[in-house]
């Protein structure tokens, strides 16, 4: 770790009290109607940052009037003094000298503002370039990623000798820019000898996106493992826009957070923008974040007079800080959306079919450049369940393995919202994919086969880039086979990656190898046995970090049947143990509940070892088992027909279905109307049959992707379904609005409440899957609808459910919310019916179970609120 001199003083007055920032330098320098001149010419008009060497007065008189409000810290002048932005007015030449020289003013009247009771910052404004880095075929080899850092390292340098106190990353818009923003602030100060508090904020619309589309989980999960100082936000939108933001980041982050709004949204007014809030409401808002979610930072952008942080200064001034007690660091993400490294249920999926070194696909893909192919390969597997994908490029036709994973990269990162993990042994291509992506990855992988120097180079990536890594136990000896032999490679990589390098310990992930049990030597016997010991020991010494495994090693030479059964137990014992991730392709496994008993506890013997004759009597098992492997299904003769519809769901088997389902029908007809038996084969069969999925699920007896094929079957049944159903043609029962909340893309349980409330008369208003609260609150609103109905099968991402709750509790909304799904249950919608555990939401918040307890249970409201007119 680099050793050079650390100023703190403005974290340390941030762990004390809130701090007060400046206004809008810009809007302020309009309202002294300087002239051409003024900027030294027509040439240079508009360009506010050469008035600090053309009209430094005006500058200084600009920096007078906040600080005599009473705020704690002012701006430099600077935010467009970079190469790219000052080389559009021929200023380039100019750089260390405007920087310097504002970074001197605003310290030299900061000063003279400055007592003991009252110290005064000044913060190094750093605004973006305007070059577009993240986004494949934006600008082309107009500029690379180090020249970005290069252009960051010359403002900071200027910026650092100037004498400012602290760096401030603002109005950011591109995650890849403000990566390299970070590098190049780094590097400068390592040049000077100094290290300077950063301060980093993103920019967001209306909608909470930055511009292109990452939410505020990319840019914590993101922003946060690159040991920046300060997060927050800034621009674009007035207070009340920032509020969702605000929160998340107050409740998910260790590090201290800013809000730093405009005066409300701008309008046009006579063909002049205006920014309509006025200083009450604005210092209102920001009091109100203060008190509520404890942020440590504000003050005022675009738009905000001395009045507008007079009247905040009055408000918060003095407030007393509150250290943030979360962390959001055991996450990776895509440029849109963040991933928990630990699903719930486990385990992180890894895709592994974009690996040249696995797939014979991949590989010719990759030969042949055909990454539209592998784009698509790429949304397939996060289609099927995957939540990372695993990227390989290394050939041994061309050594081109850095430039390909450079163009893959690019290719995805934008289009398949899923976290990629770098796959490779070459530290020169881990960091050109490290430089070419956005989000968080995760590095796969490093090691002590060569000893320690290259392990180090490894970690030191992750830490530059805010990256995770996967550690494989292997040494110098070569790869570990006993539980001590792991653990004992574990400890020393924690050593290293935490106490000589500085990486969190959610940076870590461990893997304890996984051996193939095909061979029978001696040496692997035990093997997956002591993976698994190894596993529940390292989540018990080690429970920050993570361990992952790729699982499918374990059955290399086996039958493929075989193969995939082993998979599957060895899988599902692994989950036990405390696996958090798994790289693996879900068309190799089998659901652990459908293998067959005599399978299952051949593949329990040969992972436990537990005789000499485990690994003949597995062989003989499955030898047998693939010639009787069609005896094995259900007789579709004897089975009774809504028995064989439910196995159908249950056993991934789509065939026939329709077919079965007129059955069924017609087998009922002389019994009850079609209708009537729909709903039967509805409420008996299929219902049931998702249920049994989602106890599966939630014991982890199976794994996402197989969830979803079974939703995929439940989706054509309820299709086909339909047609026998009537619809009530009376006047709607009332409108419900329904929403698989943000984050989550499954929306089977949806799709069910939608077809039984439309058919009990019921006008649904379905706003689909991965729905903001913004938007379902809106549209509620808007509507007026009887009811909310919200979706959500992740434990992760249920936590959206009571954000909606609460905005409609902000609004005085009554409306009440319907949850359901494998995440949630009654003690969930208790808790989250009460706003901050203290006030109940007046609209009410139930649980459902299933599809047809939400027709009840909306009954039962509406009568309620009949009786209550």
């Amino acid at each position: 770790m680099e050793q050079f001199l650390k100023r703190t003083d403005y974290c340390d007055a941030l762990q004390e009290t809130v701090l007060i920032f400046d206004g809008a330098m810009g809007t302020n320098l309009q309202k002294l109607g300087l002239t051409a001149e003024d900027y030294g010419g027509e040439t240079f008009a508009g360009c506010n940052d050469i008035l600090t060497l053309t009209k430094p007065g005006a500058v200084e008189i600009t920096h007078r009037s906040f600080l005599e409000v009473g705020v704690d810290v002012i701006e430099t002048n600077t935010f467009r003094s970079n190469r790219i932005t000052l080389s559009e007015y021929g200023l380039q030449n100019k750089i260390h000298e405007i920087n310097f020289k504002a970074a001197e003013l605003a310290k030299r009247v900061a000063s003279s503002f400055s007592n003991g009771g009252q110290p005064r910052y000044v913060a190094g404004s750093i605004g973006p370039t305007g070059k577009i880095l993240s986004v494949d075929g934006a600008e082309p080899a107009r500029i690379s990623f180090e020249e970005i850092v290069a252009v960051f390292k010359e403002q900071a340098i200027a910026l650092l000798e100037g004498g400012v106190d602290l760096f401030l990353l603002e109005t950011q818009q591109d995650l890849l820019e403000v990566k390299a923003a970070i590098l190049g602030i780094r590097q400068a100060c390592q040049e000077c000898d100094i290290q300077l508090p950063l301060q980093v904020q993103a920019t967001m619309d209306i909608h909470n996106r930055m511009l292109f589309g990452s939410d505020i989980e990319a840019v914590a999960a993101i922003l946060e493992p690159m040991n920046i100082d300060v997060l927050g936000l800034n621009c674009s939108t007035g207070p009340d826009e920032m509020e969702q933001p605000i929160r998340f980041l107050s409740q998910h982050v260790s590090i201290p957070v800013s809000c730093i709004p405009n005066a409300g949204m701008p309008e046009m007014l006579e063909e002049e923008v205006v920014y309509p809030l006025q200083p009450e409401h604005f210092a209102s808002r920001l009091t109100d974040y203060v008190e509520k979610y404890h942020i440590s930072v504000v003050g005022g952008c675009c738009g905000t007079t001395p009045q507008h942080l007079k009247q905040l200064v009055g408000s918060v001034h003095g407030h007393p800080t509150v250290k943030p007690d979360s962390t959001f660091k055991n996450y990776l993400s895509s440029p849109i959306h963040a991933r928990a490294m630990r699903q719930s249920p486990a385990p992180f999926i890894i895709g592994e079919r974009l690996n040249t070194q696995g797939s014979r696909n991949f590989k010719r893909i990759v030969v042949e450049n055909d990454f539209d192919q592998a784009q698509a390969l790429a949304k397939q597997q996060v289609e099927d369940g995957a939540h990372g994908l695993d990227l390989c490029t290394a050939l041994t036709e061309n050594d081109l393995e850095k430039e390909n994973l450079v163009t893959l990269i690019r290719k995805i990162s934008h289009t398949v919202d899923a976290p990629l993990v770098i796959d490779s042994t070459d530290p020169a291509a881990m960091e050109a994919a490290l430089q070419a992506t956005p989000g968080r990855c995760l590095i796969n992988s490093t090691h002590f086969e060569s000893g320690k120097e290259k392990a180090a180079r490894v970690f030191q990536l992750a830490q530059k880039y805010g990256a995770a890594v996967i550690v494989l136990t292997i040494d110098e000896q070569g790869m570990a086979k006993t539980t001590d032999q792991k653990l004992a490679i574990v400890a020393r990589a924690y050593h290293l990656a935490i106490n000589e390098i500085g990486l969190p310990p959610q940076s870590l992930v461990f893997d304890p190898l996984t051996f193939s049990l095909a061979s029978g030597d001696a040496d692997t016997l035990d093997s997956a046995k002591e993976t698994l010991s190894a596993i529940r020991q390292i989540k018990e010494n080690y429970p920050l970090c993570h361990i992952s495994l790729g699982i499918s090693n374990i059955s290399y030479g086996f039958s493929k049947q075989a193969r995939k059964k082993l998979n599957s137990v060895f899988l599902y014992h692994a989950i036990q143990a405390g696996l958090d991730m798994a790289i693996l392709n879900a068309a190799d496994l089998i659901a652990y509940p459908a293998i067959a008993t005599l399978e299952k506890k051949a593949a329990e013997q040969l992972i436990f070892n537990t005789s000499e004759q485990a690994l003949p009597k597995f062989i003989q098992v499955f030898s047998e088992s693939v010639q009787e492997e069609l005896s094995q299904k259900p007789d579709a003769q004897i089975m009774d027909v809504g028995e064989r519809i439910h196995w159908r769901i249950t056993h991934r088997e789509r065939d026939h279905l329709e077919e079965d389902i007129d059955d069924f029908i017609a087998q009922e007809s002389h019994k009850r109307s079609a209708h009537e038996a729909a709903l039967r084969l509805l409420n008996d069969y299929l219902l049931p049959a998702m249920k049994e999925v989602g106890d599966q699920f939630g014991k982890g007896e199976i794994i996402l992707p197989f969830v979803l094929q079974s939703s995929e079957i439940m989706r054509a049944a309820t299709t086909k379904l339909e047609a026998y159903i009537q619809k009530n043609a009376q006047q709607p029962q009332g409108t419900i609005l329904l929403a698989t909340v943000y984050g989550d893309v499954h929306d089977i349980g949806k799709n069910l409440v939608k077809t039984i409330l439309e058919n009990n008369g019921y006008s649904v208003i379905d706003l689909g899957k991965q729905v903001p609260a913004d938007d379902i609150v809106t549209t509620a609103i808007r509507e007026n609808v009887t009811a909310v109905g919200l979706s959500a099968l992740l434990v992760n991402t249920s936590q959206q459910m009571p954000l909606v709750v609460e905005k409609l509790n902000d609004l005085h909304s009554h409306i009440p919310v319907l949850i359901g799904g494998a995440a949630v249950n009654q003690a969930f919608a208790h808790r989250i019916e009460k706003i901050e555990n203290t006030i109940r939401y007046a609209g009410g918040v139930y649980f459902c179970k299933d599809a047809f307890a939400a027709l009840t249970q909306l009954e039962h409201i509406q009568h309620q609120q009949g009786e209550n007119v």
